[in-house]
């Protein structure tokens, strides 16, 4: 059996460190990065098979699986003023790798959808990854895991939507909230979810299921907001907003600004939980997730801003 993973997405939050716990688990790495991508010098000098290709172009994707067992589908858009963004990469670049991996005899592909494709209302973001998931599992020519991680950070800040969060709680001296704050999420380090993929890479256990690559506990959203306040050493009321008036706003404002600074994409991630249990992942691949006070706590003493 052939130990080379393919990795898309490898200079991502997730991916960068994915790429050096396969290699340390004894997997041949081949990480695959956007041409002219800034952030492949994360993966530079590291040992790693470099290879240069989109998810949108489907002939740059066959030399990237050629002679590949497993591919770790990373590669995703989450967000963009175009809503036919999400459409072309998530779910039509899923289905482009999908038929690379399996045209190159792919045994296992991985692939990393969100938390967002169980709101009772989807975004264009969750429809896309949630289109993607029926194209993989759709594919009858290799075994399938779908892996869901949630609201991901680290020591250098973590994926977008944590960023933007801790930001918008820097950017008023009144923090705005839409809605009241009870919605639940598991936050989970961005270690942890590469740890856990190393768990399912190859795994004949992790075969045909779906995981929740999600954190070791729950908190609310205004939890969450004033733990990381607190660990910044800061301290500042928030107001909560009705939902009804931030989607009125959010409309307005889509009509009058190229870039608003609401959204329904962004309400979405103010209202609806993002709990979703891990208890499959801890019994059956080993997966250990810290909790989020644990979690930032260490990420803050070691420099996070």
């Amino acid at each position: 059996m052939s130990r080379v993973v393919l990795v898309t997405g490898a200079a991502g939050e997730v991916g960068k460190g994915l790429c050096r716990q396969l290699a340390g688990a004894g997997w041949s790495v081949r990480a695959l990065v956007l041409p002219r991508d800034p952030l492949r010098a994360r993966l530079d000098g590291l040992g790693f098979d470099l290879r240069e290709g989109d998810v949108r172009d489907p002939s740059s994707l066959a030399p990237a699986a050629a002679g590949v067992d497993t591919v770790l589908h990373l590669a995703a858009v989450i967000l963009a003023r175009d809503p036919t963004i999400f459409e072309s990469v998530n779910h039509q670049g899923t289905a482009n790798m999908v038929a690379a991996a399996a045209d190159a005899g792919v045994r296992h592909f991985v692939s990393v959808s969100s938390a967002s494709v169980v709101y009772p209302r989807l975004t264009p973001y969750g429809r896309s990854k949630l289109s993607a998931e029926e194209r993989v599992k759709g594919e009858h020519r290799f075994a399938y895991t779908i892996v869901r991680p949630t609201l991901v950070y680290d020591e250098t800040g973590g994926g977008q939507e944590f960023r933007i969060f801790c930001d918008h709680l820097r950017r008023f001296p009144v923090v705005p909230f839409i809605g009241d704050g009870t919605v639940r999420k598991r936050p989970v380090h961005a270690q942890d979810v590469a740890d856990g993929l190393v768990r399912i890479v190859g795994n004949p256990v992790a075969f045909g299921k779906t995981y929740n690559l999600s954190g070791g506990e729950a908190i609310t959203l205004d939890e969450l907001a004033r733990l990381v306040m607190r660990l910044r050493g800061e301290s500042r009321p928030i107001l909560h907003l009705p939902v009804p008036l931030c989607r009125a706003l959010a409309k307005i404002l889509s009509f009058s600004m190229k870039d608003p600074p609401l959204t329904n994409y962004s309400i979405a991630g103010f209202i609806n939980h993002a709990d979703l249990d891990p208890a499959a992942a801890i019994a059956e691949v080993g997966y250990h997730p810290r909790g989020v006070r644990e979690g930032l706590a260490a990420c803050y003493t070691k420099g996070t801003s």
